[in-house]
C-alpha cells in the first residue's frame, strides 16, 4: 500500500516538475485548461486505484478442501478422483494414462464411470460439475 502511494506521489511530482520545466509563460497559459484537466484526471485515477485496493476484499488463496460428503455420496474412488483431476487439467487420454500409469482404455472406463456418477454426458460437463461440488480445485 505504501509503495503504491509512494509511486503515485513520485509520478505526480515528476509530472509537476515537467510542467514547470516547460516554458510556463508560453505553453502552460495557452493550454492551461487541458493540463489542469490532465492533472486532475491522473489524480483521480491514482485515488481510484488506491481506494479500490483498500476497499475491495482481498482473499488469500485458501488451501483447497474437497467436499468429502459429496465424494462419499457419489461413490467416487480415489482413482476416479485422480482421473477427474487430470481431466480438469485438459489432458488427453494418452497423457492421462501416462501420468497415472494405466492404459488409455482404463482411462476411458474411469472417465465413463465418473460421467455416469456425476450424471453428465461429456467430459467438460464432468469437470464443471466436479468444481461446482468442490470435488476438485
Amino acid at each position: 500500500m505504501r509503495r503504491t502511494i509512494l509511486l503515485y506521489a513520485v509520478a505526480l511530482g515528476l509530472l509537476a516538475t515537467v510542467l514547470t520545466w516547460l516554458e510556463y509563460r508560453l505553453w502552460v497559459r495557452a493550454a492551461s485548461g487541458e493540463l489542469y484537466f490532465l492533472l486532475v484526471a491522473l489524480g483521480g485515477v491514482a485515488l481510484g486505484a488506491w481506494l479500490a485496493r483498500m476497499l475491495l476484499p482481498h482473499r488469500a488463496a485458501a488451501r483447497f478442501e474437497p467436499n468429502l460428503a459429496a465424494i462419499r455420496a457419489l461413490g467416487l474412488t480415489d482413482r476416479e478422483l485422480e482421473v477427474l483431476a487430470t481431466l480438469a487439467a485438459g489432458d488427453s487420454n494418452k497423457t492421462m494414462a501416462r501420468k497415472l500409469g494405466i492404459s488409455p482404455h482404463t482411462v476411458k472406463t474411469h472417465v465413463a464411470r465418473v460421467c455416469d456418477k456425476l450424471g453428465v454426458q461429456r467430459r467438460g460437463q464432468a469437470v464443471d460439475k466436479a468444481r461446482f461440488l468442490d470435488l476438485i480445485p
